[in-house]
């Protein structure tokens, strides 16, 4: 759970000139390798949604981001999540768990109907993101289909399932 560090940040969704703040994070979260993941064959088709995005500061500096965007699986749009990165000196302090609700709060805000990412279940799962309801999702390139997870945000969304493709 968030511990009072992550309370006394401030959250607001990404703007154009954080981006390059965000991308920097994220770089140094997870290096060059993060670019052979399937999850960034997705982000490559997909549209960005920056007003349901979020960024985590400190004073001034940014700490945290958590990307969304928006693109098909099948003929269902849906809200993909990630990647999610924190720096260093923050991790362990709830950060990440606070940006991930407010992302979700603000994709259900919109109207989505699912949010879809690849990672943890026992990390994802607090938040109410599960394998079962992504089993028929179907990523570019190899994953592990167990670290496949969705979050119904709509009761009456049918569950997702085929392939990736752009709004």
């Amino acid at each position: 759970m968030p511990d009072d560090l992550s309370f006394k940040l401030t959250y607001a969704p990404e703007r154009p000139e954080d981006a390059p703040l965000a991308e920097a994070l994220v770089d140094r979260a997870f290096g060059p390798g993060r670019f052979v993941k399937s999850s960034e064959r997705v982000r490559e088709i997909a549209q960005f949604a920056p007003e349901l995005s979020v960024c985590a500061f400190d004073g001034g500096v940014l700490v945290g981001t958590v990307r969304l965007w928006r693109v098909r699986i099948g003929d269902q749009p849906v809200v993909f999540l990630g990647p999610l990165a924190v720096d260093l000196d923050q991790r362990s302090a709830g950060v990440g768990a606070v940006m991930v609700q407010r992302a979700c709060d603000a994709a259900k805000a919109a109207g989505e109907t699912w949010v879809v990412l690849v990672g943890d279940e026992p990390y994802f799962g607090r938040f109410g993101f599960a394998a079962a309801p992504a089993a028929a999702v179907r990523l570019p390139g190899p994953v592990d289909q167990r670290r496949v997870l969705a979050l119904r945000l709509r009761d009456e969304a049918p569950e997702p399932a085929g392939s990736f493709s752009p709004l």
